[in-house]
């Protein structure tokens, strides 16, 4: 195993957790809002990390970036989250390097979703990349794997059918209403929260219950009004929740609040409600269990339900990590090459010098002295010797530092790296 390094003391991590190992209600003490997110990088900023992104969505929370260790990632998470260290050793993950840019793309490309072939995620992935940007907190490194993702990520959607057929926690959501839910088409629906989880429930209740009895309600009211328009639905106030609560005979809560906004406190019912909690954190209190007429289900059950069209989905997981291998090779391929481009461009230029100094002899020495022809073939040959340096580091058998090493002490070269180059190095572990 060889160390690929590409700049200084730093190694790039992946950290966080997701549905793999955290719960809800873990997931949920993790959970970075806007405001949360635009913390982390603002003290990534003033304590020294000079690249990282940040991601949250309700399955997963993640940090990718360059740290000398990588509690110093982790920290950030935790001093801008409910959640503790000690909660996040229990269920967290940690990788670098090759593992931490192999989890990058199962990531963005839908492999790791809670749902196979789920690509909600790239778009999280490209938001945070261009926050970080915005705060000089992405360098030329992160910027290439983050482009090399989002086309492997398209490739696979494009040349796979791994994402084909209806499968999400919103189909679920509503496929458990139809099962679970006699005569629906007549049943008064609640949706409490009108984001993208609420907006795709909301089609898909539509689409598949033939119902004209639901009511959408969300805390800014013209972002319900403009979904209500779209499909001929009611809008309520907030300030109407409660009161509608009590006609419905099932509610949806998909609202992007940090704490529960369903309590048993506030639910006078009458009749049985069944509750479909979609937010991480969980909207809605446990509590609402200990009413008789009360039937909670969360999305982690939800997203458990697996039907034919994820089993075909399975078929098309090798295809699409034959398109990712071969995407990564090619950003490993140009990582390699960004870093011995420094040694190469030093032995270039100590090859033209000896070439000048000799030239220069020869003028002086040899009556009728060629110098532009003379200049023409040491310039070839020049190219030709670098070329097969070159080659010799592209490699994949090659032990790159060691070779570095060598050819920086043969030639007495010291590669002179650019700023840019020089900021951010990362180390791929070749195997």
């Amino acid at each position: 195993m060889e160390n690929l390094n590409l700049s200084k003391h730093q190694t790039f991590y992946a950290v966080g957790l997701s549905y793999k190992k955290a719960d809800a209600e873990t997931r949920g003490k993790f959970s970075l809002d806007a405001e949360a997110k635009t913390s982390i990088l603002q003290q990534a900023k003033l304590e020294g990390i000079d690249s990282l992104i940040v991601t949250s969505t309700c399955n997963r929370t993640e940090i990718y970036g360059f740290a000398q260790h990588p509690f110093q990632l982790i920290k950030l998470m935790c001093e801008n989250s409910i959640g503790t260290v000690e909660e996040f050793q229990k269920v967290a993950f940690v990788y670098k390097n090759q593992e931490a840019i192999s989890h990058m793309f199962r990531v963005g490309t839908g492999l790791d979703s809670q749902i196979l072939g789920d690509f909600e995620i790239i778009s999280q992935i490209k938001n945070s990349f261009v926050e970080s940007k915005s705060f000089g907190l992405a360098n030329s490194f992160l910027e290439r794997l983050i482009n090399a993702v989002i086309q492997a990520s398209k490739r696979i959607k494009n040349e796979t059918e791994i994402s084909s057929g209806a499968t999400s926690v919103a189909f679920a959501s509503v496929q458990y209403i139809i099962n679970n839910v006699e005569g629906i088409s007549q049943k008064n629906i609640l949706l409490f929260g009108t984001g993208k989880i609420g907006r795709n429930t909301c089609e898909n209740l539509v689409k598949h219950t033939k119902n004209d009895h639901i009511v959408l309600i969300n805390r800014t009211k013209d972002k319900a009004e403009k979904i209500a328009g779209k499909f001929n639905l009611i809008v309520k106030d907030y300030t109407e929740l409660q009161l509608e609560i009590q006609k419905a005979d099932v509610l949806i809560v998909a609202t992007g609040a940090q704490n529960p906004t369903i309590d048993k406190d506030i639910l006078n019912l009458k009749k049985p409600l069944l509750i479909l909690d979609l937010s991480i954190p969980k909207n809605v209190n446990e509590n609402v269990k200990t009413l008789d007429n009360v039937s909670l289900v969360h999305m982690d059950y939800l997203s458990q339900l697996t039907d034919d069209t994820l089993e075909k989905r399975k078929l098309h997981i090798p295809a699409a990590e034959a398109i990712i291998d071969e995407v990564k090779l090619e950003f490993i391929s140009w990582m390699k090459a960004r870093k011995f481009a420094p040694t190469i461009h030093a032995l270039k230029e100590k090859l033209n010098s000896i070439k000048d100094g000799e030239l220069d002899f020869q003028r002086k020495k040899i009556a009728n002295f060629d110098h532009d022809q003379a200049e023409i073939i040491s310039n070839r040959i020049i190219q030709k010797i670098t070329t097969h340096f070159a080659n010799h580091l592209k490699d994949d058998n090659t032990m790159v530092d060691e070779s570095i090493e060598w050819i920086e002490k043969i030639f007495q070269i010291s590669p002179i790296v650019s700023e840019g180059e020089a900021l951010q190095k990362v180390t791929y572990n070749e195997r």
